[in-house]
C-alpha cells in the first residue's frame, strides 16, 4: 500500500527554482566524484610516474577513504552551523587545489598530500548536497532526490572511466589532471551566482542550545543524533550495503577479474563499467519505490544484502578454476544495487532528526559504508598476502562484515520504527494546530 504523503509544517514547496539550486549543488558533487575516481583510471601511470609499488599505490585509495570517513561528523556539524553554501564553497576550493596539486606533483609524498587535500574537499560535498535537498524539496521527495544525487555521482565515475582515461593517454598526465581541475572553477562560479541555502520564507530556526555555542553544542548535536535509533539504523544500513561494490570498484575488482578469473584487462574494465551503469539504473528504481512505499526501505536494503551475498558466494565457490562469464555479469549487475541500497540509510536517519540536526545525522550515517570499505580493503590485502594470493579466502572477508551489519539492523529495526511512528504522529498533531493563513 502506498504511504500517505504528509506535508510537515514549513515543508519547502520545491518547484523550478528548487531544481535549479539543487542542480548546482549536485554539479559540485559530480565534479568531486570525477576527481575522487580519477586515480582509478591512472593507477598504472601513477606507479610509473612516482616509481612506487602496488602497496604504496593502494595507500592513495585508503588515505582518501580514511580522510573521507573521518571527516563525516565534523562536516555534518559544519553544515548545521555554517549552512550549505559556505561548506560547499570550501569543499570546491580544497578538491580543486588537490586535483591541480596532483597534476603538478613531482614526488610520491606531494602526490599523497594532494590526494589527502582532495579527499578533504570531497568529504564536504555529499552531506551538503543531501542537506540542500531537504531544504528545497518537500520531505516526501527526499528518497528520490537523494537517489538522484547518488546517480549523478556515479555518472561522475563514468566520466572518469570513459573521458579522463582517454585524455590521460592523449595529452599526458599533467595536461589531463590540470585541465580537469578547471571543472572545479566552473562549479565555483555557478555556486556564487545561483546557490542559496534555503528558499525565502523557509529559514531554519536555530536550536535553543546553539545560544550556548562552543564544545557543548558539538557534543549535544552528536549525542542527540546518535541517541535516535533511526540514525544508528541508517549507519548500519549504509555500512552493510555499500562496501562490497566500493571494494570491488575502488581496488580489488580488477585484480580479481584478471588474476583469479583469467579475464583480459579490457574485459575486466567492461565489467566494472557494468557495475556503474547498473548502479545508475537501479538508483532510479529504488528512489521511486522508497518515495511511494516507505515501508519498502528495510526489505530493499536486506534484499540487496542477501542478493550480494549470493552472487559473491557464486563467484568464489563456483566449481572449476574460473567462474563462467554469465556469473560474473550477474554479479556485477547485482553489485550495482549496493550504492542505491546504501542511500536508504539516509532515509532512516532523515525522519529521525529535526532539520537543525540533519547534517550531523547524515554525517554519522555516511561513515558506515566507508568504515566497512576501509576495513575490507585492508582485510583482503592482508589475507591475500597470508594465503599466497588466494582470492577465495580473502574475498570471504565480505561475509563477516555483512553478518555484523545485518545483526545490528535486525537489533535496531523495531526501535527505529516505533520512534519514527511517534514523530509522525507528533508532526500530524502539530499540523492540525497550525492556524490557516
Amino acid at each position: 500500500m502506498t504511504s500517505p504523503a504528509v506535508r510537515l509544517p514549513g515543508d519547502p514547496p520545491g518547484g523550478r527554482r528548487a531544481v535549479l539550486v539543487w542542480s548546482v549543488g549536485v554539479a559540485v558533487y559530480f565534479v568531486a566524484v570525477i576527481f575522487r575516481t580519477s586515480l582509478g583510471v591512472a593507477g598504472l601511470d601513477a606507479a610509473d610516474r612516482f616509481h612506487v609499488n602496488a602497496s604504496a599505490l593502494s595507500t592513495f585509495s585508503i588515505l582518501q577513504l580514511l580522510v573521507y570517513a573521518g571527516m563525516q561528523i565534523p562536516v555534518g556539524l559544519m553544515v548545521d552551523r555554517l549552512g550549505t553554501k559556505k561548506v560547499l564553497t570550501l569543499g570546491v576550493v580544497l578538491f580543486t587545489v588537490g586535483q591541480l596539486g596532483f597534476a603538478l606533483s613531482p614526488s610520491y609524498g606531494t602526490a599523497l598530500a594532494s590526494r589527502a587535500l582532495l579527499g578533504c574537499g570531497d568529504a564536504l560535498t555529499f552531506i551538503s548536497v543531501l542537506r540542500l535537498g531537504t531544504r528545497w524539496f518537500p520531505a516526501r521527495r527526499g528518497p528520490l532526490v537523494a537517489q538522484l544525487a547518488g546517480l549523478v555521482g556515479m555518472a561522475g565515475n563514468l566520466v572518469s572511466t570513459l573521458v579522463l582515461a582517454r585524455l590521460l593517454h592523449e595529452v599526458g598526465w599533467t595536461a589531463a589532471f590540470a585541465g580537469s581541475s578547471l571543472a572545479g572553477v566552473v562549479v565555483l562560479v555557478l555556486m556564487a551566482l545561483i546557490l542559496k541555502d534555503h528558499p525565502e520564507g523557509h529559514e531554519p530556526e536555530p536550536p535553543a542550545a546553539r545560544a550556548a555555542d562552543g564544545p557543548g553544542f558539538v557534543r549535544r548535536q552528536i549525542a542527540l543524533s546518535w541517541r535516535e535509533p533511526g540514525t544508528r539504523l541508517g549507519l548500519w544500513v549504509h555500512f552493510t550495503t555499500q562496501f562490497p561494490a566500493m571494494v570491488f570498484l575502488l581496488l580489488w575488482g580488477l585484480p580479481f577479474l584478471v588474476e583469479a578469473q583469467g579475464l583480459s584487462r579490457g574485459a575486466a574494465g567492461e565489467l566494472l563499467t557494468l557495475v556503474v551503469l547498473s548502479n545508475m539504473a537501479i538508483g532510479l528504481v529504488y528512489g521511486q519505490i522508497v518515495a511511494r512505499h516507505h515501508t519498502a526501505r528495510l526489505p530493499l536494503a536486506l534484499g540487496t544484502v542477501a542478493a550480494t551475498a549470493v552472487v559473491w558466494a557464486a563467484m568464489l565457490a563456483y566449481p572449476g578454476e574460473h567462474a563462467p562469464l554469465w556469473v560474473l555479469v550477474v554479479a556485477c549487475v547485482v553489485l550495482g544495487a549496493c550504492g542505491p541500497a546504501s542511500m536508504i540509510g539516509f532515509d532512516f536517519a532523515r525522519p529521525a532528526n529535526p532539520p537543525e540536526r540533519q547534517g550531523t545525522a547524515s554525517g554519522i550515517t555516511n561513515m558506515g559504508g566507508f568504515i566497512a570499505s576501509m576495513t575490507t580493503l585492508l582485510a583482503i590485502g592482508v589475507l591475500l598476502d597470508a594465503t599466497d594470493q588466494d582470492y577465495r579466502v580473502a574475498f570471504a572477508a565480505v561475509f563477516v562484515l555483512q553478518a555484523l551489519g545485518v545483526s545490528q539492523i535486525l537489533r535496531l529495526r523495531r526501535r527505529a520504527a516505533r520512534r519514527e511512528r511517534e514523530r509522525l504522529v507528533a508532526s500530524r498533531v502539530e499540523t492540525l494546530h497550525v492556524p490557516a493563513a
